[in-house]
């Protein structure tokens, strides 16, 4: 009578999860016969003749060994590919034999192919990746488009939320970089809007102000939180020295930094004023180069292409390898129930995190987003958001 009062009890709660709507994770067993078959499609640049070639062909290989890790861990994967340059005439790469077959097809990377590749896919319901920055908005009416581009609106307003979070309790100096090009200010506009929303007081300085003004900005009794107008390290490297000349004059002082995805490209060389002044990152993406995962992975890459990973961030191949990863995970994981949300995030990506959300009654954005935060101890954190 006991266990039959249990399996009651245990039966209530498995109802009322259902009707909650809370996604109920698959058995193991369910994880590891859900292996394929399953046919991915790249409608990408792929060759050597230009910067996108060059830059799609690594994203292309990231992929392929994506694909390969997961057969010799079981799965059955096809792939098939198309070179869709600038010139090409996508419907009528769409009439090739096996486009058909695909289970899921990444690309295009041009804006002006992604609609007729859009309506085809939906007209035949293949899942559609859109994997890097277009214009237009066919996410917005299409239910099988995956489009992980977030554009600078969606970013400015997910760092300005982010900022508000975690600095609630600190005093915001701005500081006008005197930069006319490269300037941040979209960020800034829109942070200081919800300050004074909030009423929140801030204050604003210049790089250029004597030490004494400089210092009036600053708060004696709470931690200050710099952000500057500009993401350039030129700029960046004097606040620094502005920063520092302030320690000395004004000791005590405590300042943070909240920086842009930029800032990232410098870290080699300004990792430890990175850490003295706890600086936050906000990013879509983080490659961390002394991960060993990442390691493995860009040893295997030479080892397959005889050349090294291009010097870009993201590094594409990485981009490459976490998107085939995650979206053929999930698919045969979950099959037509796989809409990438946060509940079926099972994959740890390398560089790329990826969580989507609905777009009306269309398809589904990517919203991940993260900041790297450099701790005074030497460490490196990413909080996801």
């Amino acid at each position: 009578l006991k266990i039959m009062r249990i399996y009651y009890r245990y039966f209530l709660l498995l109802i009322l999860l259902l009707l909650s709507g809370f996604p109920l994770a698959l058995s193991s067993q369910a994880a590891t016969t859900a292996k394929g078959p399953i046919t991915i499609g790249v409608m990408l640049p792929l060759h050597q003749l230009d910067g996108d070639g060059k830059r799609m062909t690594e994203y292309y290989r990231g992929m392929l060994m994506a694909c390969n890790q997961l057969k010799t861990a079981g799965y059955t994967i096809h792939v098939q590919a198309w070179n869709v340059d600038a010139n090409t005439d996508i419907e009528q790469v769409l009439q090739r034999e096996g486009v058909e077959k695909c289970n899921v097809i990444f690309g295009p990377l041009y804006s002006k192919q992604v609609k007729p590749l859009a309506d085809y896919c939906k007209s035949r319901r293949i899942r559609l990746v859109i994997p890097f920055s277009i214009t237009g908005n066919e996410v917005a009416s299409n239910p099988y488009v995956f489009q992980v581009y977030q554009d600078g609106a969606r970013l400015t307003n997910a760092a300005v939320n982010a900022f508000l979070e975690r600095f609630s309790k600190c005093h915001p100096v701005f500081v006008d970089c005197n930069d006319s090009i490269n300037p941040k200010g979209a960020f800034t506009a829109a942070l200081r809007k919800q300050l004074d929303i909030k009423g929140v007081s801030y204050n604003i300085t210049n790089l250029k102000s004597p030490d004494d003004a400089f210092a009036k900005a600053f708060s004696a009794t709470q931690p200050n939180v710099v952000v500057l107008n500009t993401a350039r390290s030129p700029e960046l490297n004097a606040a620094f020295v502005k920063l520092e000349r302030l320690e000395q004059l004004y000791p005590g002082r405590v300042v943070r930094l909240f920086g842009y995805t930029e800032w990232l490209m410098y870290a080699s060389y300004d990792f430890a004023h990175f850490c003295k002044y706890d600086t936050y990152i906000p990013t879509t993406f983080y490659y961390n180069a002394s991960a060993t995962a990442t390691q493995t992975l860009e040893k295997s890459y030479r080892s397959w292409f005889h050349e090294p990973l291009m010097q870009a961030l993201p590094r594409f191949a990485i981009t490459g390898y976490d998107h085939a990863q995650f979206f053929i995970r999930g698919i045969l994981q979950h099959g037509n129930q796989f809409t990438g949300n946060r509940w079926q995030r099972f994959y740890q990506p390398l560089q790329t995190p990826l969580q989507f959300e609905p777009v009306g009654k269309g398809g589904r954005q990517n919203t991940a987003f993260q900041l790297i935060h450099y701790l005074y101890n030497g460490s490196i954190e990413s909080l996801a958001y």
